[in-house]
């Protein structure tokens, strides 16, 4: 074989082997844009309608595209209030796609404070599907879902521990994602620890959720205790007219003037109140803006969440590395159209 034919042979092997090396990062590309891209299929457990935070949340949740929202369920009482809330907040938003659950009737009963959005809406005039048996459908939405589901939890937890008692292989299919405590940080920025109310609540279901063998990221107090939207960024969304923003607006007026304080009215035209829940919500998807940490916690019986390192090993948001970036996410997200 001459050198002119092995250097032309060779020359053919080379493009060859470029093109298929070419073919194959354009597949990892393809597969890796298809990854980056899948959203994160989730449920929603909300304490709606006692503190107006969950209603900011809620809508966060509907403007984040990485995420798909299976089902929400209303959580710790009040059932049939918190369930049309949740029904016609998603009406008003356009995503009656969205399945709504009745959750358990364990803790306060009755209307809340944001009754009066309500009037005469009726959770049999919601366009999608409505679960009587709310525990049941979070259940069987973790089971049947093909890809690990993460649960979203923003308030005491009973239809949780209710639903690994049923079934525990849930926490074998979902991982958690929650508003739970206060680690070295309590209320307005306390460097004293607090029983934190979603914990305090119903210590045991949280007792039980805190050793279910799932994966388990929270924001304490530490964190999204730090939350109040001011100033221009509070008007941006209070002035809006896109419907997320405005149902939530509508809301936090009814509730802040049900509030019966002296100041709370005029509050909901100047700044919002403490947005816990809205953290919760944002670490479902990214991480960057906040300090994690993974410690061992332990839920006390009286409601506190104390460091131990024999505990179940949890990753928590422990400070901000910029609040600032994060509240204009929060404004942007829910004043788009």
């Amino acid at each position: 074989m001459n050198s002119k034919f092995l250097r032309h042979h060779f020359s053919l092997t080379a493009l060859v082997v470029v093109a298929l090396v070419g073919l194959c990062g354009i597949a990892q590309f393809s597969n890796a844009a298809d990854v980056t891209t899948a959203k994160i299929p989730v449920i929603l457990d909300a304490d709606i309608g006692d503190d107006i935070d969950d209603t900011w949340a809620l809508g966060l949740l509907l403007k984040s595209p990485e995420l798909d929202v299976k089902l929400v369920v209303g959580d710790y009482g009040r059932a049939e209030y918190r369930a049309r809330l949740l029904a016609k907040f998603l009406e008003r938003a356009g995503r009656s796609d969205v399945a709504v659950g009745v959750g358990l009737d364990i803790g306060p009963k009755g209307d809340g404070r944001q009754a009066g959005w309500l009037k005469d809406y009726s959770l049999k005039s919601y366009p999608g599907k409505v679960y009587a048996d709310g525990v049941q459908a979070l259940i069987d939405t973790i089971m049947k879902s093909e890809r690990p589901m993460t649960l979203i939890c923003i308030g005491p937890v009973p239809n949780i521990a209710e639903a690994l008692r049923r079934e525990p292989r849930i926490a074998e299919r979902a991982r958690f994602v929650g508003m739970h405590g206060s680690v070295r940080v309590g209320y307005g920025g306390s460097q004293k620890i607090a029983a934190e109310w979603n914990v305090k609540a119903d210590p045991k279901s949280c007792q039980k959720v805190f050793t279910a063998p799932w994966e388990m990221t929270i924001t304490p107090l530490d964190t999204c205790g730090l939350i109040h939207l001011t100033g221009e960024k509070y008007r941006k969304v209070r002035d809006s007219k896109a419907p997320v923003a405005a149902a939530i607006i509508e809301n936090y007026r009814l509730w802040a003037a049900a509030q019966k304080k002296k100041d709370q009215p005029s509050a909901a035209e100047s700044r919002s109140s403490t947005l816990f829940d809205t953290v919760a919500v944002y670490l479902v998807f990214a991480q960057q803006f906040c300090a994690m940490e993974t410690i061992g916690l332990r839920v006390s019986d009286d409601g506190f969440t104390l460091i131990e390192p024999g505990a179940k090993q949890v990753r928590f948001a422990a400070s901000w590395k910029d609040l600032g970036a994060f509240e204009d996410l929060l404004v942007e997200r829910l004043t788009k159209p």
